[in-house]
């Protein structure tokens, strides 16, 4: 319980104070019951085709995850964030064809070179407003994918990263076999899944809401607004390269695509799809994005025309993510019957 006092001669209010241990125990339960879900889905349906989307899924859904870090929680719309997706996977590819260290050296040395990328351009983007910083950041994006190609040497231009990516065994764990990949991969998502959600639920995560409704506000109340968003910046940015590495793992590569601005367009129209106000809003639009995709494909050379169509009809339409409708219409059909 917490007081509080009005004023002398105020009688004290004791307010409950929500129990924020419980409620992450009970993530870290939920997390753990997605993952043995996960683990025990090829016994139930033994489809290869199942494994690589459920990958594609973890490499897709952490990085469209981290952008609604900045999107919906802090109101930072990045037009470039994936660059640190072609960022983890290219200095993943790198690592493991050019030095030869063991995979989870490989993993941390990436993550360790997206933290100092994404601190240089997160502290001259972050003290820019709206547009401006959605412009930057793609600018930046752009850079990074001209170096790709224009650096054949090393990246392989525009061609890629030739000669797969090796895979030594590591602690009992192969990669390069499907089965290890995939529960690697379901590791790393529901582990970056759960990291998120503790930021979100935070009391840092609190005052990034605040700053994404009235920045002056918070900055006039003490809060280091630049300071705040430079740290979710880089942290977005290093769950985003996560999902690039899986992505090279599971292509055994990496390609100039990666880095280019339509994997940030793909970021935000994954975050449209499923919705930006409930945290698995965007694994809900990337299984959504990824399954239009394979079947689209499949039926018609067209695709684009329907997912032009698909674009309208969230943003026309339902005006607004999938798994924000019905958020939306459960609490109103609970309101409904208790009135």
């Amino acid at each position: 319980m917490t007081e509080l006092q009005a004023g002398e001669g105020a009688q004290v209010l004791k307010v409950p104070r929500i129990d924020a241990r419980a409620q992450r125990y009970r993530d870290v339960l939920i997390a753990l019951v997605a993952f043995i879900v996960l683990a025990l889905l090829p016994m139930v349906f033994g489809s290869k085709q199942l494994l690589d989307f459920v990958v594609r899924c973890a490499a897709y859904g952490l990085f469209a995850t981290s952008l609604n870090l900045l999107v919906g929680y802090t109101g930072m719309i990045s037009f470039g964030h994936g660059m640190f997706f072609g960022l983890g996977a290219y200095g993943f590819g790198l690592m493991m064809q050019k030095t030869g260290v063991p995979i989870p050296v490989a993993f941390a040395a990436t993550l360790a070179i997206t933290f100092l990328v994404a601190a240089v351009i997160g502290a001259i983007c972050v003290r820019l407003k709206e547009i401006y910083f959605a412009f930057v950041t793609l600018a930046f994006q752009m850079l990074i994918h001209s170096t790709i190609l224009s650096w054949q040497s090393l990246t392989g231009g525009d061609q890629g990263l030739r000669g797969g990516i090796p895979r030594p065994p590591f602690l009992g764990i192969d990669l390069s076999r499907p089965m290890h990949l995939y529960i690697a991969s379901c590791a790393l998502l529901v582990i970056g899944l759960l990291l998120m959600r503790q930021i979100a639920q935070s009391p840092f995560g609190y005052t990034l809401r605040m700053i994404r409704d009235n920045p002056t506000r918070a900055s006039f109340i003490g809060i280091d607004v630049w300071r705040a968003k430079l740290v979710i910046f880089v942290l977005a940015a290093l769950f985003a390269s996560t999902g690039g590495m899986i992505m090279a793992l599971f292509v055994s590569g990496a390609y100039p695509e990666f880095a280019y601005w339509t994997i940030s367009g793909e970021g935000i129209f994954i975050n449209m799809l499923g919705g930006v106000t409930t945290f698995l809003g965007p694994m809900v639009g990337t299984a959504l994005l990824l399954l239009l995709n394979d079947t689209v494909t499949r039926l018609t050379e067209y695709h684009g025309i329907v997912l032009g169509i698909v674009i309208l009809f969230f943003a026309i339409g339902l005006r607004k993510g999938l798994m924000d409708f019905i958020v939306e219409w459960f609490v109103q059909r609970r309101e409904g019957a208790n009135g």
